[in-house]
Order: C-alpha cells, then sequence, then structure tokens
C-alpha cells in the first residue's frame, strides 16, 4: 500500500526531474552544460545514450524516469517509487495559439436609479469666468 506521504514525495520527484531535464537541455543546446553538477552530466549523458536508439520524447521519457527514482530516492520516499501519470496520452495540439486584440467596450456613463438623470457638469472654464464676473460686478459696484 503506497503512503499519502509517499505520493507527496513521487509528485515532487516526478516535476523536479522534469523541470531539471528541460533545463538541462537547454543549458545543453546553449553550450553551458560545463557548469553542470556531475549527476546532471551523468544524466546527459544516458539521455544522449537514449537518444541514438528511440525517439527524442521516448529518451526523454525514459530519462526522467531514472531521474525520478533517483530523486525519490533521495526526498526519502520508501520502496518503489509508485507510477505517476502525469504525462496525457494524447499531446494536446493547438492550431490557432494566437488570441486576437479586442477592444473593450466603452463604458456607458452610470445613471442614478432614483428615476432623475442627472445633470451634465458645468465644464471648468464656465466656472471660472462666471467667477471673475462676480468678482468684478463686486469690486466695481460696492467699492465705488
Amino acid at each position: 500500500m503506497i503512503k499519502a506521504q509517499d505520493k507527496m514525495i513521487a509528485r515532487r520527484a516526478d516535476t523536479k526531474a522534469r523541470t531539471d531535464l528541460a533545463t538541462w537541455k537547454m543549458m545543453a543546446k546553449l553550450n553551458g552544460a560545463s557548469s553542470l553538477p556531475d549527476d546532471a552530466l551523468a544524466f546527459l549523458s544516458s539521455y544522449r545514450n537514449f537518444l541514438e536508439t528511440m525517439p527524442e520524447t521516448e529518451a526523454s521519457e525514459a530519462t526522467i524516469g531514472l531521474m525520478y527514482k533517483n530523486y525519490y530516492a533521495e526526498m526519502g520516499g520508501t520502496g518503489t517509487p509508485p507510477d505517476i501519470k502525469s504525462v496525457p496520452k494524447d499531446p494536446i495540439v493547438e492550431l490557432d495559439n494566437v488570441t486576437a486584440f479586442k477592444r473593450p467596450a466603452p463604458q456607458q456613463p452610470q445613471t442614478v436609479n432614483s428615476g432623475t438623470t442627472a445633470r451634465p457638469r458645468l465644464p471648468v472654464a464656465l466656472i471660472f469666468i462666471l467667477l471673475i464676473v462676480i468678482y468684478v460686478g463686486i469690486r466695481y459696484y460696492l467699492l465705488r
């Protein structure tokens, strides 16, 4: 019987194996493999050996399987590692992976729900002119 703790360890080990292999393959493509640790270089060499006898996806899965077993033991998993089904059987193929840009619809002005329509606001320039007229009027007529 597989314990819940071992299942969590198995999932973490599988995820770590997949991300590490993808990282190491990219570093090897960018000529940065010399900076990898010894265990990473060993797994990359086993990946290259698998590539000679099988297609790339199968070679990747075989290498991930080796790494998964190693990581499962390192993380404290007991017994044989459980099978993890993290790869879908049918690959997902996206033919149209571009999303068209659409402008958002213009927002309608919010109306008051009380039944009356809101009065339009006076422009700032009109208010300023009215204040000047009032000031000049008061100054001219009262302070004369």
